[in-house]
């Protein structure tokens, strides 16, 4: 088991995968991490869809015009969902619950990568979530919050730099 400090630094984003399969035990470990993840109230309201098939992770690329196509070389997407009516803080659940995943990702030696859906769609004004929820089969109060992309990486990232952290940016009692 890696340290946390040394996984915190060690997590970036990757958007190269190989062909290689995810082990199932490992794509129950990483949904295991969002599912055991905090939320508002102990509501736990978020869903996941697993998808593996490569036809729809090839799909759910082409549900915005920025940042997704990268998804299609990934063997695994998990949809990160919430309720907007039902759970006010949906967002930050599923925000939660995704990073949980990314970081078990990396614990297991797999990278990962956040792909923003919501608020993001095509040019004619189709919105990412009306694709998604197509492609999916995902009920009409549901909204798509992310994707997590995970594969096995087939690119080396440098660990996060810590000349470069940003502490000029933590404020002490006040702003």
């Amino acid at each position: 088991m890696t340290d946390f400090k040394d996984l915190a630094q060690l997590r970036r984003s990757h958007r190269k995968f190989t062909d290689e399969e995810i082990n199932p035990e490992h794509v129950q470990t990483i949904l295991r991490a969002a599912l055991m993840s905090p939320t508002s109230k102990s509501q736990r309201a978020w869903h996941f869809v697993v998808v593996e098939d490569k036809t729809d992770i090839e799909k759910l690329a082409d549900a915005k015009d920025l940042g997704s196509q990268f998804m299609k070389g990934a063997p695994l997407a998990i949809a990160v969902l919430g309720d907007p009516q039902a759970n006010d803080c949906w967002i930050e659940d599923g925000s939660i619950a995704a990073v949980s995943m990314q970081y078990q990702a990396e614990e297991l030696g797999l990278g990962s990568c956040w792909v923003q859906m919501r608020g993001r769609g095509l040019a004619d004004g189709t919105t990412a979530d009306e694709v998604i929820r197509g492609i999916l089969d995902i009920p009409a109060n549901y909204s798509t919050l992310c994707i997590i992309a995970i594969g096995h990486k087939a690119d080396q990232r440098k660990p996060q730099n810590e000349d470069n952290l940003k502490w000029e940016n933590v404020h002490a009692d006040k702003f």
